[in-house]
């Protein structure tokens, strides 16, 4: 091979001349169709003849067969060496193949004589293991067959046991099962009687087993669904039998739903008064709607009365499966099922009851309006017999425990382990991720939603017509007693369910809103509406009808719940809520009024101004003290106002409730006027006393009681005996902080001062008008004092600046007064 190689790299360094002579030939396009690798000389000749050439094309050819030759014998001549070289090698290898060959023949005769003495053996093992293993299987038939014979004789006794061997019976039939798997037992005379004598046992075993099954769970007999289930453990069909059980039981609820719900059957005997033409559509005659709905509800009842059977006999077939173990091998029957996948067979019947009953209800009321009208409009007597079944359901589940330990005989009792509450009953405790009373009431949300439509209509129905548009008055008595019945009504049939009664509740409060928008509508907001200086006008009249209007609704409604029997706290507060939106609206209604009477209480106060307060006590052994004129003033105006405008109000309480604040708002403005006064005499005490006096006689009519008035009633009160005390009295009164504000007292105390002492509002150069605004503005104690010190700050200056020696008498007391104030808000 390396003379191979050397004589190739020999070969490719010599041969470039002669290549560079090829490759024009090789370049030519009349020879490159020889170098394909499909050429094909047919087509290529008939090519040629086609194109008419043939002479050239010969011409060519015949150059390039001899440029070919020539090239040939250039390079034999070029790799001359080369070529012998090879054929040496050549020879060689013809050698060394016939010694390859020799020895390949030695080695298979080496190998034929191994296989003669190999052969006779290993065909002696092979017939001795056919012998064996035919040796084998006769000895395990033989077995079978010995024990076959001896089940099928210890079967026979055991089905003479009747039912207390019947779970024996069904060990020995599976054992026989398992001695027939896997074998053909067919055409051995000794036990072919035996096969069908097993065969018949094993047929008998499971009528007798379904029987007893059947009888327990209809009975709720745990003893006997435990031996029935012990069979069918035995013979290793249990998870079928459940299977077929469960099965059985959805099937036979799926047909009662059928025949429930059948409009054929529901409208039989008014068919059989008035027999139609073929065709004719099955439907209640106008005449016997009512049979049509008796006979519906009483088909519904004992539908019912069927599902809560079937659940308490499956869910009972549930508890023995639960505590049920298998004597020998002491697995429990419920995990066994759990392997399929099977464990809460109740789980699986209940989805399945409750998507029958979606999809039967909805294909019903779909083929029959009849069905449909009945259900939407009778729906909550339907959620009645729902709701009444789901408490059937869980009251079963908390007597199980009592039915089980009440039941059976003490001989199969023991396999049931002691019945405990159990966490995971489906009827009593909720799956996270299912709500079972929630699947059940899914098939009703249809008709659930199509009965609270018809409801908000017949709510909304009444208060549209006592509302016409372009009415201006607001309805009647008997007309909201209207409203008031329908909306009792609606409340009283929902009460059925906490449910429906808060979705009924959302649409009584919607009601109520919608009242409250169209009193809005009817109210007056123009300026008349608020005037307090004339009669009652038009508008204030419609006004004052429109509030007596909402607050009968406000406590109608209020009365209707507080009758409700067991009303859900949710339902009451969304009423609440709505009534809330009355009461705010009948606020709006006599706020500008309340404003109005409140803007004119004050500008009667301010007038206290006006009045002369400066003198002294008359010379006379019994002072003359009339009542000021603002008071009278005042006096008249608010008795006025609450004959004229308020008594027209039924609701008094809210009316009080406002006209409480005006008082209040009184009281507080009538005492910082007076603590305002400047140049006080002494008979100007004794009649500012007076007025306080008679101030609780005016705005007596605004409240109950004046003492209800809280606080400033007990500021009027105490501030009354200040009028007469020295500043260093006043100063050390025990009132002074938590009654009487001390930036009250520090104002008082200016009109003890001399005229050189200014008052804030003097220093500030405002009016009493203004500074009363401004003290509106800040209710904050510390902004009031500061404003203060700025005046006695500003007085001290006066004094310095024109260099006196001496303080006003009162100034030291206020500013000890001023210090220990805002250290009280420190």
């Amino acid at each position: 091979m390396e003379g191979e190689r050397g004589a190739f790299g020999f070969g490719a360094a010599a041969a470039v001349p002669p290549e560079t002579a090829v490759g024009p030939l090789l370049g030519d396009e009349c020879y490159a169709d020889f170098l394909r690798e499909d050429f094909d000389v047919k087509s290529y000749t008939s090519q040629s003849i086609h194109q008419a050439v043939i002479a050239e094309q010969l011409a060519k050819l015949a150059q390039g067969i001899s440029q070919l030759d020539k090239e040939l014998h250039l390079q034999v001549v070029a790799r001359h060496e080369d070529l012998l070289a090879q054929a040496t090698g050549i020879e060689s290898l013809e050698g060394v193949l016939q010694m390859m060959q020799t020895r390949i023949g030695a080695l298979q005769s080496t190998v034929d004589r191994i296989r003669t003495k190999i052969i006779d053996p290993y065909n002696k093992i092979v017939s001795r293991t056919a012998q064996l293993a035919r040796l084998q299987a006769a000895c395990d038939l033989l077995r079978r067959i010995i024990r076959i014979l001896y089940l099928s004789k210890r079967l026979q006794g055991q089905l003479q046991g009747g039912s207390r061997e019947i779970t024996k019976a069904a060990q020995s039939l599976n054992e026989l099962d398992y001695l027939s798997q896997g074998i053909d037992l067919s055409g051995i005379e000794v036990i072919e009687n035996d096969l069908l004598f097993i065969a018949r046992a094993r047929l008998e075993v499971e009528n007798q087993a379904k029987r007893l099954l059947e009888q327990g769970i209809e009975t709720q007999n745990p003893t006997q669904v435990g031996t029935a289930l012990q069979v069918f453990y035995n013979l290793g069909t249990l998870k079928d039998t459940i299977t077929n059980v469960v099965d059985g039981y959805c099937a036979s609820l799926e047909e009662n739903i059928n025949n429930a719900l059948d409009i054929k059957v529901l409208t039989q005997p008014s068919q059989a008064m008035v027999r139609g033409g073929p065709g004719r559509a099955a439907m209640p005659t106008p005449g016997n709607t009512a049979a049509f709905r008796a006979a519906l509800w009483t088909n519904m009842e004992k539908l019912m009365d069927q599902i809560c059977s079937a659940c308490g006999q499956v869910q009972h077939l549930q508890k023995v499966l639960s505590k049920k173990r298998d004597p020998v091998t002491h697995v429990c029957f419920i995990d066994e099922l759990a392997k399929d996948g099977q464990s809460d067979i109740l789980y699986t019947f209940w989805t399945a009851v409750t998507r029958t009953l979606a999809s039967q209800f909805q294909m019903a009321t779909d083929s029959s309006m009849f069905l449909k009208q009945a259900f939407e409009g009778e729906y909550p007597k339907l959620l009645r017999l729902y709701n009444d079944l789901w408490k059937r359901l869980q009251q079963y589940s908390e007597n199980i425990q009592r039915h089980f330990n009440t039941n059976g005989t003490m001989e199969h009792f023991v396999e049931l382990q002691h019945i405990e509450e159990d966490s995971d009953d489906l009827f009593m405790q909720k799956k996270q991720d299912y709500d079972p009373e929630t699947a059940l009431k899914d098939s009703l949300q249809p008709y659930e939603a199509a009965y609270l439509s018809k409801s908000l209509s017949r709510l909304f129905d009444p208060i549209n017509l006592v509302f016409p548009p372009g009415g201006r008055n607001p309805p009647s008595t008997d007309e909201l007693d209207s409203i008031i019945k329908t909306i009792a009504s609606e409340l009283n049939v929902a009460a059925v369910d906490p449910d429906l009664s808060l979705a009924v509740s959302k649409n009584v409060a919607k009601t109520i809103q919608l009242y409250a928008v169209k009193s809005e509508q009817l109210l007056s907001t123009q300026g008349d509406a608020s005037q307090v200086i004339g009669p009652l006008t038009e508008g204030q009249r419609r006004n004052v009808a429109v509030v007596n209007s909402l607050y009968r609704l406000h406590q109608s409604i209020q009365k209707v719940v507080s009758n409700q029997s067991a009303f859900p706290a949710a339902s009451e507060q969304t009423i609440s809520a709505a009534l809330k939106t009355v009461h705010d609206l009948m606020g709006n209604a006599v706020q500008p009024l309340l404003n109005s009477v409140g803007d004119s209480i004050e500008a009667i106060i301010i007038t206290v101004h006006q009045e002369d307060f400066s003198g002294s006590l008359p010379t006379s052994g019994k002072p003359d003290v009339p009542c000021s004129l603002y008071m009278k003033e005042l006096q008249g105006f608010i008795a006025r106002v609450m004959n004229d405008y308020f008594r027209h109000f039924e609701c008094y309480d809210f009316v009080y409730e406002s006209t409480e604040a005006i008082a209040q708002r009184a009281i507080e403005l009538f005492i910082r006027n007076a603590s305002l006064l400047r140049s006080l005499g002494e008979g100007g005490k004794m009649r500012l006393a007076a007025d306080f006096a008679q101030m609780e006689l005016a705005v007596a009519p605004l409240c109950r009681r004046v003492s209800d008035l809280g606080k400033p009633y007990r500021l009027l009160r105490s501030f009354r005996p200040l009028l007469f005390q020295t500043s260093e009295h006043i100063a050390n009164s025990p009132a002074l902080g938590d009654i009487i504000p001390f930036s009250t007292i520090l104002q008082f105390l200016f009109t003890r001062a001399p005229p050189e002492l200014k008052s804030p509002f003097q220093r500030a150069e405002w009016t009493i008008a203004r500074y009363s605004r401004w003290l509106d503005d800040h209710p904050s104690e510390k902004d009031r004092l500061i404003l203060i010190r700025g005046a006695l700050e500003a007085y001290v200056q006066s004094v310095r600046s024109r260099e006196g020696k001496e303080f006003a008498p009162v100034y030291p007391i206020m500013v000890q007064l001023l210090q220990k104030a805002m250290s009280v808000l420190q």
